[in-house]
Parts: structure tokens; sequence; C-alpha cells
């Protein structure tokens, strides 16, 4: 898939998941979907299974963070549902983002995260200790997961075209804080439109509420698509 659009699947459990679904099985171009902690941990590996089976593209939205040994054998473990996507803290560091690499198969791609569109430049600062600004950090965290042989990042729009220029074309640039014009903000600082995000350098967009509150989420998903690709 060479510029997805994963809908991001905030929700508690797999019979309102399902529900949400349903109209999307009936079309012929299946989404890609974003599977994050909430769900995740609410339905288990089985739920992946089943969502695989249904032809949708997955990503794996654990953020995992931990010593590299642990990380390695997680991935491993990942691995095996023939999920697509998987995202890593860029700053569990190199060995840990190398660990996570040397385990991660053929089929999988790796994104690590650099700072959650929810932090804005003062609460970066303010919780992490650290007198540099959004750009410069985000920069750093996105050169050390190249470097380490990640294949992409997940940030916020304003930084893809920064990573771009410090990476090369082919590292992934995945951007969630995606809204379509007059939607709420809610709680992400870093946002931007479909259009916009393609334009600053994006290569993929994660968007949730736009779709999963709209009141047709396929016609939503479409729209997300047609700003995207024009």
């Amino acid at each position: 898939m060479k510029r997805p659009v994963f809908i991001a699947l905030d929700f508690p459990d797999a019979k309102t998941t399902r529900l949400f679904l349903n109209d999307f099985l009936k079309i012929a171009d299946k989404p890609a979907i974003k599977i994050g902690m909430e769900l995740f941990f609410a339905e288990g590996p089985e739920f992946v299974r089943e969502l695989h089976r249904q032809g949708f593209t997955i990503f794996l939205d654990l953020k995992l963070y931990d010593i590299p040994t642990t990380v390695g054998h997680a991935v491993a473990s990942i691995a095996k549902l023939n999920v697509q996507y998987l995202t890593v803290h860029a700053a569990g560091g190199t060995k840990m983002l190398r660990q996570a690499v040397a385990n991660k198969g053929k089929e999988m791609k790796l994104l690590a995260v650099t700072q959650l569109t929810s932090f804005s430049e003062a609460d970066m600062q303010a919780t992490q200790l650290t007198s540099s600004n959004m750009t410069e950090n985000v920069i750093h965290l996105a050169e050390l997961a190249y470097q380490s042989g990640i294949d992409g990042t997940i940030s916020a729009p304003l930084e893809a075209g920064f990573i771009q220029k410090k990476t090369n074309d082919s590292f992934l640039r995945i951007t969630p804080g995606i809204r379509l014009t007059g939607d709420s903000t809610d709680d992400q600082n870093r946002i931007t439109t479909p259009a916009k995000a393609r334009e600053l350098g994006a290569t993929g967009l994660v968007v949730g509420r736009s779709v999963t509150k709209s009141n047709d989420p396929v016609a939503a998903y479409q729209r997300v698509l047609l700003e995207w690709s024009n």
C-alpha cells in the first residue's frame, strides 16, 4: 500500500468495532485500519486475526518502549499476527530500535513515534525537561530511527517535510492529527487537513474522529481519500 490512509479504530470492544466496519465490508477497496492499545488490550490477538482474515491492512499501534531484549521478543510475537505496520517509541534508543528491526520479519514495517500529537511544545519541554524546540526534538528522534533501520515515523503533519530532508524519500512519514475542514480539534494540538498534510510531505495519514464520529463514515473516509489524492 503506497500512500495509506488508516482509520483509527478507537473503540472499546470488538462489538462496537464490528458495527462500525460493517459498511466498509461492502466496498471493494477495504480501508487500512489502525488498532490502538485500548482495543488490542480489550480483545487481544484473535480479534486482530479476524480483521486480517476479512482483508483489512492492519496497523497495530502499541508504541513499544522497554529494554531492547523485551521489545525484540515482543516484535517477534507480533510479527506472527501478520500485521503490516507496528509502532515503537523512538525515545527507546538505538539498541532498542535495532532489536525491533532484527525481529520484525520481511512483511511488517516499523514506525517510530517521535512526539505525541497531543503534546504542545510547552508540554514536551516541561515533561521531558528539555530546552529543544518541538521541531529539533522530532528531527533528532526521526534521524535516530532512520539510522537504526526503522521504516518510518509517526509524527505531526507539520514535521513531515523536515523529516524527509533528514532521511530519504522512501522513509515513511505517517501523520495522525488529521481533520476534515470544520471538524473539532478535540485533544490534538498539532493537526491539519489531508490536503495540507500531503503538501507538507506526509506519505500516509491516520484519521480518527472525522470518520468514526461521522453520520456517514464511508462517505467521510472517501472524502479524506479525495482530499489526499488530489
